[in-house]
């Protein structure tokens, strides 16, 4: 509305890390009831500056204005009293308690509990018709799939009164069909008034969803642009300060002799759920075996039993031959044997967020002789090595002494990325390599991958990313409900081929 004053306005925000600058004179500005994104290359202060808004840390300079008011945030709950709400990365749920539950936590309504949960009934039931957010309030979190349980981050901070909504990477965790719901969603809420800001990698979904788009480089803004005016193309040139390919070059592969062999394998989990149903497939040397599938079909837990973290029901997986559950055993003995292995989820099991990146580096080869003898590690080797690959992998900032938890999504893979492929791999199990991955850092990934193909490595490619699976692979599997429904190769399928194999659909009928 002409004369409206913006729903959001950033004026000169300045934010310091001991040496490292942040932000540097940021200004952003987001009209109300727009849908705004931002991007930027890892470590570019887009998630500081979302932070400062919402409260986890004061500017050091600048000012901050919601709906034209000069405004100071020193904390989340301040933000919560401007009418702004955030959906972070990782969600911050209480998984055991109930939708129900974990909405009204800090907000009880009083002493009178009971009184308080009908009043978040009421509330919840209405959000639920308004914007189409259904979910049950008494199911369990921890029992929910990753899009219901982003509904209910979004329902803690709708319920709340927000009216500013942050979303942090919201489609890192999510399935396509997830991530769609998600847009149509944010499409209704700024129907109805809210202004959303979308911090996202995904180009594709900037250009899907949001009016505007800001671009951040190295702590600075450097572009403001309308959506439909720009195009993926010049978005990544300008976040790198670059050409970037976002097509994968590579040429054709070579393969070698069969490497990795998977005979009749049975995987149950703890509870005694079928999850892999008696799969077979080979991966050669010198070959990407890129294997499709929503998440949640069995491709997990075959990479884990692949990597030796759990144990098969049933089946054998042998390595040039060799029986790896009486050669190579344990994740460790694994390891030893040149299977190395990228996990999924870097938070849960690719690294310490507690330890330092220097530590972080080293996981699981602690007890090379490179680092040290005995059980004293070698201070000084480890730094060297660390601060060796923070320079090849760009991982920034470049401090080996600064907590995992300290760096952004990106960084934190890059390093499991260079931990992993520096130890020279047979074969490299690759799980999500560029979930919440900028597309500079992704350019950057692909051709490491590509290298080590070409070098000989054999290498299974787990994804969700239909254009990583397609751009990246010389052979296509496809998983759904724990069995292999199809083989393809990228030039004899599309996304609708993939797709039906995806929903189960034979691999004759598809």
């Amino acid at each position: 509305m002409a004369g409206q004053a913006p729903a959001i306005s950033l004026s000169s925000i300045d934010k310091r890390f001991g040496e490292v600058r942040a932000n540097k004179d940021v200004n952003l500005t987001v009209a109300r009831g727009s849908v705004h994104g931002i991007v930027g290359e890892n470590g570019a202060g887009k998630s500081t500056l979302m932070s400062i808004l919402y409260g986890f840390y004061e500017a050091d300079r600048g000012e901050i204005r919601i709906n034209g008011n000069l405004v100071r945030i020193r904390s989340p709950k301040e933000a919560i009293a401007n009418g702004i709400g955030m959906v972070h990365q990782h969600f911050m749920l209480v998984e055991p308690l109930s939708v129900i539950e974990n909405v009204m936590l800090g907000a009880e309504g009083g002493a009178m509990l009971a009184k308080g949960e009908a009043k978040m009934r009421a509330a919840l039931a209405k959000l639920s018709a308004d914007y189409g957010l259904a979910i049950d309030p008494d199911a369990i979190v921890g029992e929910l799939p990753v899009g219901l349980q982003q509904r209910v981050e979004i329902l803690k901070a709708l319920v709340r009164g927000a009216e500013i909504l942050i979303l942090d990477e919201p489609t890192a965790v999510l399935t396509p069909d997830e991530a769609e719901q998600l847009f149509a969603l944010l499409h209704a809420l700024a129907g109805q008034g809210k202004t959303i800001v979308l911090i996202t990698h995904k180009l594709h979904e900037i250009m899907a969803v949001t009016d505007h788009v800001s671009v951040m480089r190295r702590g600075e803004m450097v572009a403001t642009l309308e959506t439909a005016a720009t195009s993926p193309a010049e978005l990544a040139d300008r976040m790198v300060g670059r050409h970037v390919l976002l097509d994968v070059s590579k040429g054709p592969a070579h393969p070698g002799a069969v490497r990795l062999t998977v005979e009749n394998l049975v995987i149950r989990d703890a509870h005694g759920s079928l999850k892999v149903k008696n799969i077979n497939f080979s991966l050669r040397a010198g070959e990407i075996l890129g294997l499709a599938g929503v998440a949640g079909n069995g491709q997990s837990e075959l990479l884990e039993a692949l990597a030796g973290i759990i144990q098969p029901t049933l089946g054998r997986i042998l390595l040039d031959g060799d029986d790896l559950a009486l050669t190579a055993p344990t994740p460790a003995d694994r390891r030893t044997h040149g299977v190395l292995h990228i996990p999924e989820d870097r938070q849960r099991m690719g690294l310490v967020s507690a330890f330092s990146a220097a530590e972080s580096m080293i996981l699981g080869f602690q007890s090379e002789v490179a680092f040290g003898s005995g059980p004293m590690l070698s201070t000084e080797a480890v730094r060297a090595h660390t601060e060796t690959q923070m320079e090849a992998y760009d991982i920034r900032p470049r401090d080996p002494s600064l907590k995992t938890s300290k760096f952004s999504g990106g960084n934190q893979q890059k390093i499991v990325l260079a931990r992993e492929i520096e130890h020279h791999p047979k074969v490299l199990l690759v799980g999500q390599p560029t979930r919440g991955v900028d597309v500079g850092a992704i350019e950057f990934i692909h051709k490491r991958l590509i290298a080590l193909r070409d070098a000989g490595v054999a290498i299974l490619l787990v994804s969700v990313e239909l254009d990583e699976i397609m751009s990246l692979s010389d052979r296509i599997i496809v998983m759904c409900g724990g069995v292999i429904t199809g083989e393809r190769t990228p030039e004899t399928t599309n996304d609708r081929d993939l797709g039906l194999l995806m929903a189960g659909v034979t691999e004759r009928a598809a």
